[in-house]
């Protein structure tokens, strides 16, 4: 393979082919006849739940599901009223094509896809870049001054110094295993306690530079936008995002990416063990998912109970867990011994970021309007260091209604926007927006109600996703392996967690998708399962490639 080969989120923790798993004509794998039309829980409708779901239906489970909130999880697509397919994306919105396994599913569902309106590519037209009250426009990168281009630059030499990059991302391409875990696994040992703008700091390209060289990369960075908010997480979360190209090559999904996991509900594979012709999950769940679960216990039988919040009870031989890890000691009474003292620690160490958006909706895609002195757009997608930090600008075509992201906030910036009133932060949004651009009035073109979201005032999730902190590798292999079942004691086998905070690369929807693959195979296992000896399984390979075990 050479470097054209594209970048796929192949490891470099565990650099297992799901994407390949998925697609082999085999299957990925099957259990005993007696044990077709047993009963699993599924604890969460998001993607990952979803997929888990549809899985083992296929191989002749019944998937039960329960749903505290809204079916689909992050992957959230709300409507604004009137317009017909006019969404604003609260959640994930952003899908890098190296996503192969999520993609699979988008694929298998007909979800169609466009490039996304990110800073500097041809999908945004033009990028505007405000900083300290001074305003730069761009198309490309070289249409900035030369500290954006030395920023970007040193940014790309520090990658190469202190994670060799290069060789390390070509490993990825040509999937060769053994050399990824021989670049990465030092990596892991080097950079586990140290943060991102550790990593920043001491490297060669920056310590040449000024700290407004740095100030610029964490208001501004470099991709999707600044990169300020975290500074603080651990370096090897930075490296994986980066390494991976999950800020690269990104996508959004035309009417919302949510029409993905609602599909996927209704979705009548073609091949299915023991179920007929036309069965789907929301067939075997009576059309809906059961309400929110409450307790989880062990009976007397071994059985795994799951209690629904109007006091029902069910029994199941397994259980996949896919809500975030807080609510198995918060919201879901969790019978203490289902996991080892070490994997609650991990699981309530679980450090979430947090995020707001605001969007409104207005009559037309109004900002390809030319400014009549400048010949430039009249608006664009902007990143500044006022309130806003970013704000993206969807096209749904002429004269048709248009979609503004007013603000994507994080961490401490989100938590200004906590408390506010919707109609507040529409307000503050737009007035931060009009010292960007004084000769464009807005709220002339906005029509229909605005839409909010702050993840961590939702009960049912308490922050949008995991930020790993330096030292929390340990708690994350944890949780990533905790589906390796077979030396686990009698007491905590048959509850599987699934998600993208159990994954290696949390906020990433391929990180929920492949773990709840794990998952998958844990339960198969569980069953007396196996896959076929042409297409082995995450299980099957991880003795061998998981992740390196760092001593305690």
């Amino acid at each position: 393979m050479s470097a054209t080969q594209p970048v796929t989120l192949f490891g470099p923790d565990f650099p297992f082919a799901y994407d390949d798993w998925l697609k082999h004509p085999a299957g990925l794998g099957a259990i005993p006849a007696e044990q077709y039309g047993k009963k699993v829980a599924i604890i969460g409708a998001g993607i990952a739940g979803l997929v888990a779901g549809l899985e083992l239906m296929k191989m002749g489970l019944q998937p039960i599901f329960y749903e505290s909130g809204q079916l689909g999880g992050r992957l959230r697509s709300q409507p604004f009223e009137g317009a017909e397919g006019v969404i604003a994306e609260l959640g994930g919105m952003r899908f890098p094509i190296s996503s192969r396994a999520f993609y699979h599913y988008a694929d298998l569902v007909g979800a169609e896809s466009r490039p996304f309106p990110n800073p500097l590519t041809e999908a945004a037209g033009s990028t505007v870049i405000d900083l300290e009250g001074e305003t730069f426009y761009a198309q490309t990168l070289a249409d900035l001054p030369p500290m954006f281009q030395e920023v970007a630059k040193a940014y790309q030499e520090a990658l190469e110094e202190g994670a060799q990059f290069s060789a390390l991302q070509q490993a990825i391409r040509e999937r060769d295993k053994a050399k990824i875990k021989e670049l990465w696994n030092p990596i892991v040992q080097r950079w586990d306690e140290g943060t991102f703008y550790d990593f920043i700091t001491q490297s060669k390209a920056f310590s040449q530079l000024s700290f407004r060289h740095r100030e610029v990369f964490g208001q501004v960075g470099f991709g999707t936008g600044g990169w300020d908010s975290d500074f603080p997480n651990s370096m090897l979360e930075i490296l994986r995002v980066n390494v991976t190209e999950c800020d690269d090559h990104q996508r959004y999904f035309v009417g919302g990416v949510e029409q993905i996991p609602r599909k996927l509900w209704q979705y009548a594979p073609a091949q299915l063990a023991h179920w007929p012709e036309g069965t789907t999950l929301a067939k075997l769940n009576h059309g809906a998912p059961r309400s929110g679960a409450t307790a989880i216990f062990r009976d007397e039988q071994g059985l795994i109970n799951v209690t629904d919040q109007w006091g029902a009870t069910a029994s199941y031989d397994a259980v996949v867990v896919t809500c975030q890890s807080w609510l198995l000691s918060t919201a879901i009474q969790t019978q203490e011994s289902l996991f080892s003292q070490k994997l609650w620690m991990a699981l309530d160490r679980t450090r979430y970021m947090q995020s707001s958006k605001t969007f409104v909706m207005v009559d037309r895609p109004f900002w390809k309007d030319k400014d009549p002195e400048t010949g430039r757009d009249r608006m664009s997608m902007t990143l500044t260091d006022r309130l806003t930090r970013g704000t993206y600008l969807f096209d749904n075509g002429p004269d048709q209604p248009a979609v503004i992201c007013l603000t994507y906030s994080w961490m401490s910036d989100a938590l200004k926007m906590l408390p506010l009133p919707i109609e507040q932060r529409v307000k503050l949004a737009l007035g931060a927006l009009k010292k960007i651009y004084p000769k464009v009035d807005m709220t002339q073109h906005i029509i229909g109600n605005p839409i909010t979201v702050s993840w961590e005032s939702d009960p049912n999730f308490l922050g949008a996703f995991k930020g790993a902190l330096p030292g929390h590798y340990r708690y994350n292999h944890r949780m990533f392996g905790h589906f390796m079942q077979d030396t686990l004691p009698e007491q905590e086998k048959g509850i599987f967690l699934a998600g993208d905070d159990i994954s290696w690369t949390p906020a990433w929807v391929e990180g929920a998708v492949q773990t709840s693959l794990n998952a998958v195979w844990g339960v198969m296992r569980h069953f007396g399962g196996q896959c076929a000896a042409t297409n082995q399984g995450p299980g099957d390979e991880y003795p061998l490639y998981g992740p390196i075990a760092l001593a305690d």
